[in-house]
């Protein structure tokens, strides 16, 4: 398997298991949705629900594959999703924290484009 398809069903197991941790932690109101894009390679987990009588729909991760390298555009997860993919065994320069502005990405541990 070539390595994108390899970090493609990565992003989606790794997706998927904060999808059902979600799915036993969540309350009535709220749902856990999982979106994924293969053909333009965007992965997301959405928190869709209603709070009192306003509708929220939040991204909670967004990682999408550009070139060879991981993008990690939205992360609201506790120790954070570059973390799960360290730990599977992604090297840090394939992966680049976007949610950082481009001129501040040089100062972390990652790649910055």
């Amino acid at each position: 398997m070539d390595k994108l398809n390899a970090y493609r069903d990565l992003i989606k197991r790794v997706l998927n298991s904060y999808h059902e941790l979600n799915i036993r932690a969540s309350d009535t109101k709220n749902e856990s949705v999982l979106v994924f894009d293969s053909e333009h390679d965007h992965y997301l987990l959405l928190i869709m629900g209603w709070q009192d009588s306003e509708r929220i729909k939040n991204v909670m991760i967004h990682v999408h594959l550009k070139g060879e390298k991981i993008w990690i555009e939205e992360d609201w997860t506790e120790d954070g999703v570059a973390t799960d993919l360290l730990q599977a065994g992604v090297p840090h320069d394939d992966i680049v924290l976007a949610f950082h502005p481009p001129h501040l990405r040089q100062y972390t541990e990652f790649a910055s484009a």
